[in-house]
């Protein structure tokens, strides 16, 4: 499974994405009324925002806290603060949030219908990964942290 964690995090959700795109494309949905599409684009930008504002908070604490962000790498400090409170995935969140906000922009479904294995991914593969490093790394203080904070939200 480890030749899964080569892809970094963010083209996974990349190429989930074309992949739903595709499918858009292939087999597209009914055309969705003209209000729906104008919610659903206002709503995409919020979320899009919303994600890459968390994304770049959350990057930024990880270079200032000069630890890696790279799954299956030993972190050399426990981040806990600023998103890190609210969840132990804010990255994540904010790349599912972006997702989410760009298919609503792009009136897409298909890529929604997708992003669940990605989710998936993440649950089953990466994250287990970097919670063992995280653990390996700090042992009690991050058993006490991740009894505080949820995985997701």
């Amino acid at each position: 499974m480890r030749f899964l964690l080569r892809v970094p995090v963010p083209w996974v959700f990349v190429l989930a994405f074309l992949v739903g795109a595709g499918l858009q494309r292939l087999f597209p949905f009914p055309a969705w009324p003209a209000q729906a599409l104008r919610i659903g684009r206002i709503a995409g930008f919020v979320l899009l925002a919303t994600g890459a504002a968390f994304a770049s908070w959350s990057l930024l604490i990880f270079h200032r806290a000069r630890t890696t962000t790279t799954p299956g790498e030993t972190s050399e400090a426990l981040v806990t603060w600023g998103p890190y409170r609210l969840s132990r995935n804010p990255m994540y969140v904010s790349l599912t949030l972006a997702y989410v906000g760009e298919a609503g922009i792009l009136a897409q479904a298909w890529p929604l219908l997708v992003l669940p294995l990605v989710v998936a991914y993440l649950n089953q593969i990466v994250i287990p990964l970097e919670e063992a490093r995280l653990w390996e790394a700090f042992r009690e203080r991050y058993e006490e942290f991740s009894g505080k904070v949820r995985r997701w939200i």
